[in-house]
């Protein structure tokens, strides 16, 4: 019997190659819609915790000069940032319309900005930034003036779930981004698997009936011929 007939599972259900091919290709497109919103979701998160305050510093001055206040923004104390969510944005794009090894070298671009991401993140949480006076000599113009820093830690945080989406999407596409369909995929004329043409082949054919014997007679009519002439010996 051919491979590509329908088999038998335990209990009675019958398998169809074409069925399980179907299957498998929703599946690769999951992976795919998930890898393209992991990383469009990084970037986004990333460019909006760029654009916030990170850091409140306040500086005490001289007497009889008042204490002065600056507020430093992600893009300020973590330059990167903002890079990297671009980065990733675009990338999200590359993913569709690349393929093979295009589509790997991208998902290790998107996986190394996770990381940076990640890094930024957990460097600001755990006081990494440390205002000094060079981050806010538009304000200080003196001497001895002495600047201390409030974190504000939504920012960095979001950054670092950020940097994990990252990671993550850019791990899957590395690991299965190669069996993926790309973007002109559906675009492209395929004829029948050999799955559905052997299914096709085994089908047997349907019996003729009185009705169909009667559209072939009209058929017939309407290409001048006579119906009811045998054939000549």
């Amino acid at each position: 019997m051919s491979g590509s007939a329908p088999q038998e599972r335990a209990g009675g259900a019958v398998s169809h190659p074409v069925d399980a091919a179907d299957t498998g290709a929703a599946r690769l497109r999951r992976e795919l819609t998930a890898a393209v919103l992991g990383c469009a979701l990084g970037g986004a998160l990333a460019l909006s915790a760029a654009s916030q305050r990170w850091l409140q510093v306040t500086i005490t001055r001289q007497p009889p000069l008042p204490p002065a206040t600056q507020v430093l923004t992600g893009s300020q104390v973590a330059a990167l940032v903002p890079a990297c969510g671009l980065l990733l944005l675009a990338s999200a794009v590359a993913m569709i319309a690349v393929r093979g090894l295009g589509r790997t070298a991208v998902g290790l671009l998107v996986a190394l900005a996770g990381v940076v991401l990640g890094w930024s993140g957990l460097r600001a949480l755990t006081g990494g930034l440390g205002a000094t006076a060079a981050d806010v000599s538009g304000v200080v113009g003196l001497g001895g003036a002495r600047p201390t820093s409030s974190l504000v830690a939504t920012w960095p945080a979001l950054t670092l779930v950020a940097g994990l989406l990252a990671v993550l999407a850019g791990s899957l596409v590395v690991l299965r981004g190669r069996h993926w369909p790309g973007m002109g995929r559906r675009y492209e004329r395929t004829g029948p698997s050999p799955a559905a043409a052997g299914a096709q082949r085994a089908r047997p054919a349907r019996p003729e009936t009185a009705e169909d014997r009667h559209q072939a007679a009209w058929k017939a009519l309407d290409r001048g011929e006579d119906p009811t002439a045998g054939p000549i010996v």
